[in-house]
């Protein structure tokens, strides 16, 4: 690829970036779901901890899946939106037709996504600090990995949100908010996924932050499962978005040729 050509695919990607931020910029909501709910998350899981009068490791434990559930939600709702946007103002035929590709549309929005969960574990960082004793940036190094991880586990749900929205359509619009909740059960958010029953414990050691969860709780004096798992969980969100990008340019083909692009269009 030329260096022309990276150039203008750099600013197509961009392009989705700041097209995010203006639509977050002008609507209360999308705000509310970086400055709010976290927090709204983080206090009612800690009074919850308080009241059990929890060891402050245990404590830990439970306000880290607190806060992971949080960045994550926030940060996959910027992709799926990249798709829903368009869908609700019935303006996706429009989108499809400009020279721009589905990796620009998910890099771009994912890039946005990735800023406001970024700016929500901030406010969660200072909260928890300052409400809970919390101190989530005991290994500057670890919580960069732990962080990014969640991150692309964020834009797996996305991408796998925006596949299923172009296969089936408006019905799978609900995919956006209930997917985080999925994850939420397996990935031992705020228990050790070794309390699941056989099937649904190996489902867990499938998906990638289980490991991210288990890789930065071991700052906190809890033995992960494996040995490395920061490794098997970045090895997991690669396989996984590669099978969801494949996924994704399928489902993309085929809304076009099914005029399914045109069905969410004016």
């Amino acid at each position: 690829m030329s260096s022309t050509n990276l150039r203008s695919e750099i600013y197509k990607t961009i392009g989705f970036t700041y097209r995010n931020y203006i639509i977050t910029k002008r609507n209360f909501f999308t705000l509310f779901e970086t400055l709010f709910w976290p927090i709204i998350g983080l206090i009612s899981v800690g009074l919850m901890g308080a009241y059990l009068n929890l060891d402050k490791n245990y404590l830990a434990f439970i306000l880290i899946g607190a806060v992971t559930l949080s960045v994550l939600q926030v940060s996959q709702l910027d992709v799926a939106y990249v798709l829903l946007f368009d869908m609700w103002s019935k303006s996706l035929r429009y989108t499809f037709v400009t020279p721009i590709s589905i990796f620009n549309m998910i890099f771009g929005a994912w890039f946005f996504g990735a800023f406001r969960g970024l700016v929500a574990f901030l406010i969660l960082v200072v909260s928890g600090k300052f409400l809970f004793d919390l101190n989530l940036l005991i290994d500057p190094v670890g919580l960069f990995i732990f962080l990014l991880g969640i991150f692309l586990s964020a834009m797996i749900i996305g991408t796998l949100t925006c596949s299923l929205l172009l296969i089936f359509g408006y019905r799978a619009e609900v995919s956006a908010w209930t997917l985080t909740a999925i994850f939420m059960l397996l990935c031992g958010i705020y228990y050790p996924v070794t309390l699941l029953p056989p099937g649904l414990r190996e489902m867990a050691y499938a998906i990638p932050l289980t490991h991210f969860l288990e890789f930065y709780r071991s700052f906190y004096g809890f033995s992960p499962s494996t040995n490395n798992p920061a490794l098997i969980g970045y090895s997991l969100s690669f396989l996984f978005l590669i099978l969801l990008f494949l996924t994704l340019m399928w489902a993309s083909d085929r809304a076009r040729k099914r005029g399914t692009v045109t069905q969410f269009s004016e």
